[in-house]
């Protein structure tokens, strides 16, 4: 399976992938907020994923990346970043990769097309269901968050 080897080659590269989205994260207007991040805890968290993109790609359920991307959502929420700042994140993790197999001349051949098809919509699929899930996360952190400021404000009226 040529998308295999393409996400391997990706594994390879993690650390340097992982290092060049932290640099353009911090460049980016769009992502302002994750300066509120730790840089180490971004750096982690994205050279996870990239160092273990097979497992993502190929044997984690959408319940996976419930269970990782939920808590994700609400702790960035908990830290003071927009929604649109995590998402952007998120997307630019996929774009990344993107840049990272075009530079590295994937699309030279037929044959390797047809695994990037593969791969992007293998990718497109994961990437969709955690920004999805870290929006759920995000989301509930403000519910619980008004439900215990409305109690608060009408004990002090």
């Amino acid at each position: 399976m040529i998308a295999l080897r393409l996400v391997h080659l990706i594994e390879a590269h993690s650390g340097q992938l992982a290092e060049g989205l932290l640099q353009k994260l911090q460049r980016s207007s769009r992502a302002a907020d994750l300066r509120r991040v730790p840089a180490q805890e971004i750096r982690e968290r994205t050279h996870e994923v990239y160092r273990n993109l097979s497992d993502w790609l190929l044997t984690k359920t959408e319940d996976d990346i419930e269970r990782v991307y939920k808590p994700l959502g609400r702790r960035r929420a908990e830290q003071g970043v927009s929604l649109s700042a995590l998402c952007w994140a998120i997307m630019m993790i996929e774009e990344n990769l993107w840049e990272f197999l075009e530079m590295e001349g994937m699309r030279e051949k037929p044959l390797e097309l047809l695994g990037s098809l593969e791969l992007l919509r293998m990718l497109d699929q994961f990437f969709d269901q955690a920004v999805y899930y870290a929006t759920l996360g995000y989301e509930s952190y403000w519910r619980e968050y008004k439900r215990e400021a409305v109690p608060a404000m009408s004990r002090s009226a």
